[in-house]
């Protein structure tokens, strides 16, 4: 059967939600933000006019790539992620690298500065989309994967090498590489995991506080006790929109990757369900522009950056809700940061552009589906 292609309006469902998510980072950004903002810089709105300026640069990226065939991203792809190793070298130099808590990750140029790992997980996305366009075998996307994985580790830096990892293994299993070999890569990676963690003290003595975590509140401790304090104090309803009293510089990075803990205080648990719900439903959506793809690098493209959004989003949750250690992972469109933003509304823009190029049959399929179960009722 010859694949159809139709040209459709994009995917406008998918939009709307990354409007709404990022629009409801600003508001959170600007009330979690406000105590710190004051105190550091004496303007309490600091953050959120930054990150107001993010958020326009990288609507103006999401239109753009929206409105530009997605099939030049294939052409591209080597040039893009070969940069991006170059800047992950470049940003553990101590020319180059800007250094805060023991970590460098930044690239900082006068008064602008880069995350290289968030331009990582794009080109990296684009790369095994091309790999897999290319019917490449599995041991060619295992070396480029633990590069990435070993420059991002040099910062140090584990949550995004997570974030990295599942991309990238996602992808894999996606390509419809060998069962046997994927196992076996599941199994090293898990390993390599464990004895990263294992044999770093403070992520040993973050797993052991994560496994102990009222042995010392005040300590090791503090930060994830702060953060539940601040769930137990939302609540089913919430303490209400700005009176979040964790914020006040009890719980650390609150603006940041303990955002949603502001937001749980401040909505209850009533409001995180219809956050995360709107996260849910914009993995989805992303899900399904991949599986209605009409070509593999548009699947394995769509495919990748929603494991992305929907990897990060759950290892930030899965840390908040104290499900797993904190790893120090930004919640997608939420979270304070510039990098993190613009590259996932640039990627935004991409499947939008891919959710104009459908597979016709499938999308008549899908609808008969939904037509059948609709009579059904």
């Amino acid at each position: 059967m010859v694949i159809k292609r139709i040209k459709n309006n994009f995917d406008w469902q998918f939009l709307v939600i990354v409007l709404i998510l990022t629009f409801l980072g600003l508001v959170f950004i600007a009330d979690a933000s406000a105590p710190q903002a004051l105190k550091f810089f004496g303007d309490r709105f600091y953050f959120v006019k930054q990150q107001v300026v993010w958020a326009l640069f990288g609507f103006v990226f999401l239109l753009l790539f929206s409105n530009i065939n997605y099939k030049i991203w294939s052409k591209l792809s080597v040039f893009i992620f070969a940069f991006s190793i170059f800047l992950l070298i470049l940003v553990i130099t101590p020319w180059f690298g800007f250094k805060a808590l023991g970590a460098s990750r930044r690239i900082v140029l006068g008064s602008f500065g880069f995350q290289p790992s968030e331009l990582v997980k794009f080109s990296l996305v684009l790369y095994f989309a091309k790999l897999a366009e290319s019917r490449k075998g599995f041991f060619a996307y295992i070396l480029p994967l633990f590069i990435v994985c070993f420059l991002i580790m040099l910062q140090p830096d584990l949550g995004t090498t997570l974030v990295v990892a599942a991309i990238g293994t996602a992808q894999i299993f996606v390509a419809g590489v060998s069962a046997v070999k994927f196992l076996g890569l599941l199994i090293l990676s898990s390993f390599l995991g464990f004895a990263l963690i294992w044999f770093s003290d403070y992520r040993r003595d973050r797993l052991l506080t994560f496994l102990k975590q009222v042995t010392d509140p005040l300590g090791k401790s503090y930060h994830i006790s702060q953060i539940l304090i601040s769930l137990g104090l939302g609540g089913f309803w919430g303490v209400g929109l700005g009176e979040s009293r964790q914020k006040y510089l009890f719980l650390p990075e609150a603006a940041t990757d303990s955002i949603f803990a502001i937001i749980a205080e401040e909505i209850g648990f009533v409001g995180s369900v219809v956050l995360i719900g709107l996260f849910l439903y914009l993995i989805y959506r992303g899900f399904k522009i991949a599986v209605l793809s009409s070509d593999i690098f548009a699947k394995m493209t769509a495919f990748g950056f929603t494991v992305w959004i929907a990897s990060q989003a759950f290892l930030n949750l899965a840390s908040m809700t104290s499900l797993t250690p904190l790893t120090g992972i930004p919640l997608p469109f939420i979270s304070y940061g510039g990098s993190s933003l613009i590259m996932i509304l640039m990627s935004a823009g991409i499947v939008l552009n891919i959710s104009k190029y459908q597979n016709l049959d499938l999308s008549r399929m899908v609808g008969r589906k939904l037509i059948r179960k609709k009579n059904k009722k």
